[in-house]
């Protein structure tokens, strides 16, 4: 319900009190001359304005205010000089009310008392007959609301790329806004990038962890294929004449020990210690393998793969520092390119380059008193090529040894025919179908290419990467991808007995294509990844020594 107060300012009126409420009648836009509702009342306001305006006019000397009709129509508010006839005239239009619209008694009232100020007021209130109820202000959790959409659609049309300015209200809760969304972002993006790097090492990881999946699987493959090991049979017993002359052991504690400790003792083997402070060299049994030096990288894709060596019995008019190399990636390897030296092979500048007359396979490539044996590409001839001469001097067919991918190395490259030169001559070790791919070693002429004996072992060529003969005692290395490999199998030629064996070796670019001995230097050659690398040796002393 609406309520309207319109207050007259003066002197009380005796027929007022503050208890009694007079009834008024429905003409609530009296005082401001309103006749859109009640247009019977036109003609009472306009007299009563009037009346007004005339006496304001007398009190101060014949001077309007501009302000005082105008503004009290819109205040509805009136202040009367304190005279008992206006007061008269308003409480006959107010009975004059109560007579036309007798039927609204029971809704208007009129009451008086006195404001903040101790002014004597006069109020009525009369309900609104179009308005059935009054709308309602707006909450204070609205206006909140509203503020915070406010916000909210900034911060979207700023998502957005758009620019929306805040209303002045906003405006500062706006930029804290703005600089704790810019925050959020940064970190967002600082995580993203932390995130991307752990997926990416998180990725080599998993890579690595393949290849060595990879390459375990290949160990279990082998060594399944491998027969169970088997206790070797003692060698032949040498004639006494091979023999030094010995006598028996005299010791005090076998005449006064008890039987069981003489047992024990007798069972107890003395094997010395090798020194591992001296770098032995001779015709034992390999003790361990150095650290991989690098001596060049190849120049092009060509020197993936390749083979380099030096002559252990060199011939004129090439000295014994001359350095020999191949690159083997292609389908016509003919060129050999020769240095002084190995410093010029590191500075790549080579003194000598050949153009072989026959095509070239693979890496299985040697040099022996002024030769380059090889193997013909597509067959399983031999050919011997003097370097003085520049000419093929013999050829000749390996018997029955498999080529171009039959049995090859584990890595591949039609590594079939592997050459090899040490202290006993020129060997040839590969495989044949009548050996179902297990190594045989053969002992070469080195002239007419001929052999001269062979042996077969027990361990299948494609489950090794690589293999190197050092006084007649061919290893093997297990891997050619790994970085931290091992030389796994020894067999002797001159036993004729294999056996397991675990030197430590290294892949340091971890593809190795290419392993020799090299009589001229004693040293391990290798070509891995590209890189031409050597590895110093130790040797355990032979038993002649």
């Amino acid at each position: 319900m609406e309520k309207l107060d319109v207050s007259v300012h003066g002197s009380s009126h005796p027929s007022l009190s503050p208890s009694r409420r007079t009834p008024l009648p429905p003409c609530y836009p009296l005082l401001s001359c309103s006749a859109s509702l009640f247009p019977g009342c036109i003609n009472i306001c306009e007299l009563l304005v009037k009346s007004s305006a005339h006496r304001e006019g007398k009190q101060t000397g014949g001077k309007a205010q501009p302000r005082s009709s105008a503004g009290r129509r819109r205040s509805g508010v009136l202040e009367e000089p304190q005279q008992r006839s206006v007061s008269n005239m308003f409480l006959l239009l107010l009975l004059g009310g109560l007579l036309l619209q007798g039927d609204a008694q029971d809704h208007t009232s009129l009451w008086r008392g006195n404001d903040r100020s101790g002014r004597c007021v006069y109020s009525f209130t009369v309900p609104s007959p179009v308005e059935a109820s009054c709308p309602q202000p707006a909450a204070p959790e609205v206006e909140a609301l509203k503020a915070r959409l406010g916000v909210l659609e900034m911060l979207v049309s700023q998502l957005s790329g758009k620019s929306l300015q805040p209303p002045g209200g906003h405006q500062g809760a706006g930029d804290r806004a703005q600089a704790e969304l810019q925050d959020a972002l940064n970190r967002a993006v600082a995580e993203r990038g932390l995130l991307q790097g752990e997926k990416e090492r998180l990725k080599r990881e998993m890579k690595a962890l393949q290849l060595r999946m990879e390459e375990m699987r290949r160990e279990t493959e082998r060594l399944r294929k491998r027969p169970c090991p088997q206790t070797p049979a003692a060698p032949p017993s040498h004639p006494q004449r091979d023999r030094a002359p010995t006598r028996p052991l005299e010791d005090s504690a076998w005449q006064y020990g008890s039987p069981a400790f003489q047992e024990l003792k007798a069972e107890v083997t003395e094997v010395p210690v090798p020194d591992s402070k001296q770098n032995h060299t001779g015709c034992g049994d390999l003790l361990s393998v150095g650290e991989p030096v690098t001596h060049r990288r190849a120049d092009n894709i060509a020197g993936k793969y390749g083979v380099w060596m030096q002559d252990p019995e060199p011939v004129s008019p090439y000295g014994p520092n001359m350095v020999w190399r191949i690159d083997t990636v292609g389908t016509e390897v003919r060129q050999l390119f020769g240095y002084e030296d190995l410093e010029q092979l590191s500075k790549g500048f080579p003194s000598k380059v050949l153009l072989l007359l026959d095509p070239l396979e693979s890496t299985g490539a040697t040099l022996y008193r002024g030769s380059l044996y090889y193997q013909r590409r597509l067959s399983r001839t031999l050919i011997r090529y003097e370097l003085a001469a520049e000419h093929v001097a013999a050829r000749r067919e390996l018997p029955h040894a498999g080529f171009h991918g039959q049995f090859p190395y584990s890595w591949g490259g039609y590594t079939d025919i592997d050459l090899a030169v040490d202290e006993k001559g020129l060997w040839a070790v590969y495989s044949t179908s009548k050996a179902q791919g297990a190594i045989v070693i053969s002992l070469l002429d080195p002239l007419s290419l001929e052999v001269r004996r062979s042996w077969e072992t027990n361990i299948r060529k494609s489950s090794v990467a690589n293999s190197f003969i050092i006084c007649g005692k061919m290893y093997t290395v297990a891997s050619y991808s790994a970085p931290d490999s091992t030389i796994n199998y020894v067999y002797d030629t001159e036993t004729s007995q294999g056996k397991a064996v675990s030197i430590p070796f290294k892949n340091k670019y971890r593809y190795n294509s290419m392993i020799d001995y090299s009589l001229a230097q004693r040293k391990l050659f290798a070509w891995d990844n590209f890189h031409l690398v050597s590895y110093d040796i130790r040797m355990s002393r032979s038993p002649a020594n």
